[in-house]
């Protein structure tokens, strides 16, 4: 099992580096490994039960506690992997990406059997803005996805505008420590260095946990306290 799960990410390492060998730099070093494999590659090592074993999905859903009517951007939603889960603890969903194929992935989930009555909603992104109104959602959740955003403070402060006046900003990423999982370590954004980001954007009360996931921090951020 050990064996599987290491040539697993083996693999998504190079399917990044092979997915940025041919993309211009528009959008940064961060997004360039990921603009050329085949998206439905992508998506069955998204949705894989390797990713399930050190994402955790259901420990991240208890520890974000009682979802039920709130509504939530899922930023960099991908092929839907915390979308789905979100919407089916009750949330009503934004699955927000700025990739067209994902989105399709999305609807087309959407009108399988069971799914079809989930409040999900798809919205494009731009690279450089979560596209919020002001004070529209109760929580924006970013999985996987910070250390693909560029000017990161000038978007957390467009973050900021989109949230509700309790609202949170939820971020998962991966330990910058050298190790086999997620992009390669140039890519990964340091803990501190998310705080410090976080803290130069506006946001005051911020909740940090090491120790739900192996290979990732969560990062819980309030405007005010």
């Amino acid at each position: 099992m050990l064996l599987k799960f290491t040539l697993f990410m083996l693999i998504i390492i190079q399917i990044g580096c092979n997915r940025g060998s041919a993309v211009s730099q528009d959008h940064g070093d961060a997004n360039a490994y990921m603009h050329q494999t085949p998206t439905e590659d992508l998506i069955r090592h998204f949705e894989s039960p390797e990713r399930d074993a050190y994402q955790k999905p259901e420990l991240v859903l208890e520890y974000l506690g009682d979802l039920q009517n709130k509504k939530i951007m899922d930023i960099g939603a991908g092929s839907g992997y915390f979308s789905f889960r979100l919407a089916q603890a009750g949330a009503n969903v934004i699955a927000a990406d700025v990739d067209d194929d994902f989105q399709k992935s999305i609807q087309d989930k959407m009108k399988l059997d069971g799914m079809d009555q989930l409040e999900i909603e798809l919205r494009k992104l731009p690279y450089d803005s979560p596209k919020l109104q002001p004070g529209e959602v109760e929580m924006v959740f970013m999985a996987n996805t910070y250390h693909h955003i560029e000017n990161r403070v000038d978007y957390l402060k467009k973050v900021m505008s989109g949230l509700a006046e309790d609202g949170e900003l939820v971020i998962i990423d991966f330990f910058k420590k050298s190790q086999s999982i997620g992009p390669p370590p140039d890519h990964k954004i340091a803990l501190v260095k998310v705080l410090e980001e976080l803290k130069e954007a506006g946001f005051t009360n911020v909740e940090t946990n090491v120790e739900l996931l192996k290979y990732q921090y969560i990062v819980r951020a309030k405007i005010t306290s």
